[in-house]
Parts: C-alpha cells; structure tokens; sequence
C-alpha cells in the first residue's frame, strides 16, 4: 500500500491545493517499509491529484480539501483521509492500525468562488485560507 500525506515540518500541511510537497509511504504487511518526501514543483490544485496517480498512490491523507480536489482523487481510484491534522508519521501509524479518525466531509468551502469569498465559519478571505488551515478547525469525526 502507498500512503500519500500533504506534509510540512513533520505534519500534516492543512490545505491540499497548496501543498508544496508530500510524502509518501510504502507499507506492507500494517508496517511502514520506506518513506520519502517529492515535491509538486508549485502544481496547483488540479495537477496535484495526477501526481499523486502517477505515483501509484493507493490512499491520502490530508486536512481541507476542495470539491473537485475529490473528485479528481476519486476518479484516480485515490481513498481519502481529510480533515486530519497533527504528525504525518503519527496518522499513518494509525491508519494502517485502523485508528486513524478522520472526516470525509472534509474540504473548503471557498473553492471556486471569488476571490473575496469567505472561508466557513471564520469569516477568512480565500487568500487566507493558507494561513489559518482551512481543514483543520474542529470538525466532528
């Protein structure tokens, strides 16, 4: 199995268009075999799920996700984690245990709307949703 997490500084980077890099693990057997970080090279959005299904990634886990995001990962065969925030190491762990909690209505409300749209509950603009985490509020698990 080949685990993809939206990463930064050791955790879970809490918005998946924007996320500079991932890093993948390889387990086998409930164990993590091997990890690795790759890059997007600045791929936004729609470019970051054909990465993620060029390198035969079986399952994401991420914070806020947009719509089309999921989409796009649903198609590509990708099974989504969202709304999970904390240690990139620690979630994996968990989610080969079986423990891992997540939401799967995960996302970001704002997603392809104006640019001064606001992001849920807290009133942020969309230029902003980078900065508080869009995804990692408090969702019910």
């Amino acid at each position: 199995m080949r685990i993809a997490v939206t990463y930064e500084s050791g955790q879970i980077f809490q918005h998946f268009g924007h996320t500079e890099r991932f890093k993948i693990y390889d387990a086998e057997d409930g164990e993590v075999k091997i990890s690795t970080t790759v890059n997007t090279n600045g791929s936004g959005h729609g470019a970051l799920a054909d990465i993620l299904k060029k390198l035969d990634v079986d399952a994401l886990i991420c914070g806020g996700i947009g719509g089309g995001a999921k989409r796009a990962l649903a198609e590509a065969n990708i099974k989504l984690y969202g709304g999970v925030s904390g240690s990139a190491d620690k979630a994996v762990q968990e989610l080969l245990g079986g423990t891992l909690s997540f939401d799967s209505e995960a996302s970001c409300e704002h997603h392809g709307q104006h640019h001064d749209a606001e992001c849920g509950e807290h009133g942020l603009r969309e230029h902003d949703c980078g900065d508080h985490g869009c995804g990692g509020h408090e969702h019910a698990r």
